[in-house]
């Protein structure tokens, strides 16, 4: 296609044809919104244009897929239920206790990337009669199967679950449902409760049975995570999770696994597209060992203070110990203030009335 290589890209905003999941070319800008975004060039100067991404084949799954019909392809290994087709790569078929995985052969040494991953979740299964989903990872380890929607609990890096199945009935979350885990190996996902108390931030998404192509584009540049979503057909990406804080080391696998346990679904991967950011570093940034850094977030706050919103988002929960001893340290400080101060303004009256005596 002649609009292959032509991206015409003000942050996240409509795909091209070209690359799904990446903006295209739209209307041209008026002259009164040119002065706007050069007056806001500060502030979008994070965003990447089209001209400095490069997609990384090593890290790529595109069709024509090489090795239809074998259990194994160029730069990408199976395991367990996955099936090769020339349409997709099917990680479990609709079938109960099916667990598969696909996991790129490379490491990636990028310290700025962006994920597009084309998926499909279908199956026969009625409202909440079908599960698990889709899990989609950069981590050290690859080709350990597990609990985790196929894949190993206590993992180190970083985890994208596309749930489908509310395994917690108390939950007041609309699934399907999409949320992000960062690990260090010291965390376990808690399927009985979807999750939750280790999710950083999360949204529900009705991804499953479309009759349309869907997208999911994770994107990651100077320690903050961003998940968008294309799943109305609509060529435009929704965000879904936004994220500062987060530091990942080069050197970790991407892959992408699913499971089925009592109830099963059709969980398919058309492709996962790999580009490199082109982002500038400061010297100190470019002198760290980015292969030596722990997965790790810098929160504000806890996932376990977290509870369920109605609408899939989360609302601040009770009070927690710290945040009680702030409020009485606060309350405290305030009686003392109001002290001094009325103490203050009682003496200046006490020597104002002695001069009338």
């Amino acid at each position: 296609m002649a609009a292959e290589g032509w991206i015409w890209r003000w942050g996240w905003g409509r795909r091209c044809l070209g690359r799904p999941g990446l903006p295209g070319p739209g209307p041209g800008p008026t002259p009164f919104l040119l002065v706007f975004l050069l007056l806001l060039g500060r502030v979008v100067s994070d965003i990447t244009d089209g001209n400095s991404e490069h997609l990384k084949r090593e890290h790529s799954l595109i069709k024509p897929y090489q090795g239809v019909g074998s259990s194994s392809m160029p730069l990408w290994d199976f395991q367990g239920s996955t099936m090769l087709t020339s349409q997709y790569v099917r990680l479990t078929p609709d079938e109960r206790s099916k667990e598969g995985s696909i996991w790129n052969h490379q490491p990636c040494f990028l310290k700025d990337w962006e994920m597009h991953v084309h998926f499909k979740v279908h199956g026969a299964g009625k409202k909440n009669l079908h599960g698990d989903g889709i899990a989609l990872w950069y981590t050290r380890d690859r080709l350990v199967p597990g609990p985790v929607f196929g894949s190993k609990d206590n993992f180190h890096g970083l985890a994208i679950f596309l749930d489908t199945y509310p395994n917690d009935e108390t939950t007041e979350r609309v699934f399907p449902y999409i949320s992000v885990m960062v690990n260090n190996g010291s965390l376990s996902y808690d399927h009985s409760k979807d999750g939750r108390w280790t999710e950083l931030a999360g949204c529900t998404a009705d991804f499953r049975n479309r009759d349309h192509d869907t997208f999911l584009a994770v994107r990651y540049s100077r320690g903050r995570l961003t998940v968008m979503t294309d799943l109305e057909d609509k060529n435009e990406w929704k965000n879904c999770i936004d994220i500062t804080g987060v530091r990942l080391p080069t050197g970790y696998y991407f892959g992408a696994s699913a499971g089925t346990g009592d109830l099963s679904d059709n969980h398919d991967i058309i492709s996962m597209k790999l580009f490199q950011l082109m982002v500038e570093h400061t010297p100190d940034e470019e002198n760290i060992d980015w292969t030596k850094i722990e997965p790790s977030v810098n929160f504000l706050k806890s996932p376990k203070d977290n509870v369920d919103d109605p609408t899939g988002n989360f609302r601040g929960g009770p009070l927690t110990g710290w945040r009680v001893f702030l409020l009485l340290l606060c309350a405290l400080l305030g009686i003392i203030v109001c002290a001094v101060v009325g103490a203050v303004v009682f003496q200046k009256r006490q020597e104002r009335n002695k001069r009338f005596y």
